[in-house]
């Protein structure tokens, strides 16, 4: 079944469920009127279907290859983003100034939603620009920010991201990739980073490389860690593409999926690096970019629930098997399968709201620097992260399950999905990192946006949604009380719970909207507040239970 971009169901949740009209009526974001978001996402759609779509098997059946230290992309893949280039796709949220659209980064989730779900692969290479743009927005020079931004919003240039490192993984702290001054204003950067998505590709002029290191009187720990610029080739002094620096490409991975993405390991011997932001402050300015990205990766989780619900929503209106078949009918009548198909809608649904309600809270907060808004979308971006990367996860697991013997073919399609999206609930801080985060930073503030939040779905004049939140009220007020151990130990199902009350809070709106949407409304509500339950119990089990048993019996 081809791709289809939810482009009616995606302007429904903007208008009826999250609120959109408010990032519209502030001066920041005048020019989002209804035509030009109706005009933005019926042109992304097109490029999704059309272009796009096509090359999602290519890239995984043809994978990126590294030959004689150069990548090679998949079949397509060049073509695919020079349209998503021109189409001005990538500098949708990025400043005017540099030759950006100046939209909401609402608008800007809406289109990578239906680029992903087309071609997650490549999709990758514009999230990553798209979160270079903005850190360097925030923290870049004057001289740095004219030079590269207008580049990466063309699509001349690209970006990356370089953090991880072989010995380090998911603690930033422990890298070791050293910067070295020069004395000239720039720095010898030394070291090899993993992990790198698109970290070289055949199709664009450059490769930007944000890249953490140490200055050689760098604390231990974050707290000594710097932002440096590391292009693939130095800028001229015409502010083109010159000479090539002093980096390389080491190998490619092999991975379980996104073989259209090239995940690079490199090596850095002593390139030439501009410092971005101030020294020994470079977490804060590559968190700008992660949390960018945050949010993008859960809008990819989302893409793929979307993509892997229609493939199996279309096999299921074929398939005809059993009793049904004689009766005319196909597998979508058997109640197993109708189960797993509503579970799927309902589930794609509250994630993909979820995903725009965090938005428009970073666009609400950028618009009026309100500091409740910001609060609010710095809430729910670890939730939006991972129960978006979890439900792509899922559903895409689901959809093989529907498929039945079909769906472990490759050749139906089903499975790449599976394998494609694994890597989401991962990649920019493993889902249990942003559970963490959830309960530890984010409620550092005695869980006044987490009760800001609760007092919003308070008051949805449905009696199980009602207890559920005053259920999840009561554990966040429990964890409150918690050692840290303890929240730790029930931070992912907390997150989990949170997710689904959202979720059903969501699905409630819908319904109160279009009455035609009330039956899946109590599909979702029976589905998603049970789970929400579940995890809650599961919550205050706190990390006795897990330290109760020992090293000895987990290895036995």
């Amino acid at each position: 079944m081809p791709y289809r971009a939810p482009v009616s169901e995606i302007r429904f949740v903007l208008d009826k469920v999250v609120g959109f009209e408010r990032v519209a009526a502030t001066e920041t974001f005048a020019e989002a009127t209804p035509e030009t978001v109706e005009a933005i996402l019926t042109e992304a759609g097109k490029l999704s279907e059309e272009v796009l779509a096509p090359l999602n098997r290519q890239g995984d059946l043809h994978p990126a290859r590294l030959e004689n230290g150069i990548v090679r992309t998949s079949p397509g893949f060049a073509d695919g983003f020079r349209a998503i280039a021109e189409g001005g796709w990538l500098g949708m949220s990025a400043d005017p100034e540099h030759g950006g659209m100046g939209l909401p980064i609402t608008l800007t989730m809406a289109v990578n939603e239906m680029i992903g779900s087309a071609c997650l692969a490549l999709q990758l290479n514009p999230l990553m620009t798209q979160g270079q743009i903005e850190a360097l927005e925030a923290h870049a020079s004057d001289e740095i920010k004219a030079l590269y931004i207008p580049k990466l919003v063309s699509g001349e240039w690209c970006g990356t991201m370089n953090l991880t490192e072989p010995q380090a993984g998911s603690d930033v702290g422990a890298l070791r990739t050293k910067a070295e001054p020069k004395g000239d204003g720039t720095y010898a950067i030394t070291g090899q980073k993993i992990y790198i998505s698109w970290g070289d590709n055949d199709f664009s002029e450059n490769i930007c490389h944000l890249v953490l290191a140490r200055l050689p009187d760098a604390a231990p720990g974050t707290k000594g860690i710097s932002l440096f610029m590391v292009p693939k080739k130095l800028p001229d002094e015409n502010g083109n593409a010159g000479v090539a620096n002093s980096l390389k490409v080491v190998s490619l991975e092999h991975k379980l999926g996104l073989h259209g993405s090239p995940t690079a390991v490199m090596q850095y011997d002593g390139a030439t690096g501009w410092l971005i932001g101030e020294p020994h402050k470079g977490m804060a300015a590559m968190f700008t970019m992660m949390n960018n990205a945050r949010l993008g990766v859960g809008v990819q989780g989302l893409s793929i629930a979307e993509a892997a619900m229609q493939h199996a929503i279309g096999y299921a209106l074929e398939r005809k098997q059993g009793r049904t078949a004689q009766e005319g009918g196909t597998i979508l009548h058997h109640a197993d399968v109708r189960r797993m198909v509503l579970s799927m809608k309902a589930h794609t649904f509250a994630a993909r709201a979820l995903a725009m309600d965090t938005a428009v809270s970073l666009d609400m907060a950028r618009a009026t620097g309100d500091a409740g808004w910001r609060a609010r979308g710095a809430f729910l971006t670890p939730i939006a992260k991972a129960y978006g990367t979890d439900t792509g996860i899922e559903i895409a697991s689901q959809g093989i399950q529907v498929h039945g013997g079909m769906g472990f073919v490759e050749e139906t399609g089903a499975a790449q999905y599976a394998r494609d999206v694994r890597v989401t609930a991962i990649y920019e801080g493993t889902n249990g990192i942003q559970a963490m985060d959830l309960v530890g930073r984010k409620m550092m503030d005695g869980g006044a946006a987490a009760y800001a939040l609760l007092d919003e779905l308070a008051v949805s004049g449905h009696s199980r949604m009602e207890d559920a939140v005053a259920e999840l009220r009561a554990l966040t007020a429990w964890l409150l009380e918690q050692e840290m151990q303890d929240r730790f130990a029930g931070a992912v199902p907390y997150l989990a719970a949170f997710a689904r009350v959202l979720g059903a809070s969501y699905h409630l709106r819908a319904a109160a909207a279009d009455p035609a949407r009330k039956p899946l409304a109590e599909v979702a509500v029976s589905m998603l507040l049970p789970e929400a339950l579940a995890e809650m119990a599961k919550a205050r089990s706190g990390a006795e239970v897990l330290y109760a048993v020992s090293d000895e019996v987990v290895a036995a």
